[in-house]
């Protein structure tokens, strides 16, 4: 599990870049998903709901249905998945779990999480599901 990102956005993210290496005309199941990634089919299929209700993906019922992309994967940045599954939490909460931490009363990590976090939404509003899934090496992709 992820430090900053909830499981359920890591499996949001790794289902949209293994959409992004397939065909676009394709449609892909959740079934293929879940085996492909070896994430638990019924969870995959709560967080690909909410992923199509955010506007990131389209379904199709049926015995060809299946999901896609709902724009090209060069439009769609892993921020929007992060926004779309954890929303700004990441960005709102002390690392350290300290409920009372702020910049009035910071914790003894504070300023330095506050950089590194900064660095790591720029990061991801940079990194489209393009250029993840043009640079991923884990098998089953």
């Amino acid at each position: 599990m992820s430090l900053i990102f909830s499981r359920q956005c890591e499996y949001a993210i790794q289902a949209l870049i293994y959409l992004a290496k397939q065909p676009p005309e394709n449609w892909i199941s959740i079934k293929e998903i879940a085996k492909k990634l070896k994430i638990p089919q019924h969870f995959l299929g709560k967080i690909m709901q909410s992923l199509s209700a955010m506007g990131l993906l389209q379904s199709q019922k049926g015995l060809f249905g299946g999901f896609g992309l709902a724009k090209s994967a060069k439009q769609i940045f892993i921020y929007d998945i992060v926004e779309a599954i954890d929303g700004d939490v990441y960005r709102r909460e002390c690392v350290l779990g300290f409920p009372n931490c702020s910049e009035k009363s910071p914790c003894p990590v504070h300023d330095e999480w506050k950089d590194l976090r900064n660095g790591i939404v720029e990061m991801i509003k940079k990194k489209s599901l393009y250029d993840m899934s043009e640079e991923i090496l884990k098998p089953g992709y």
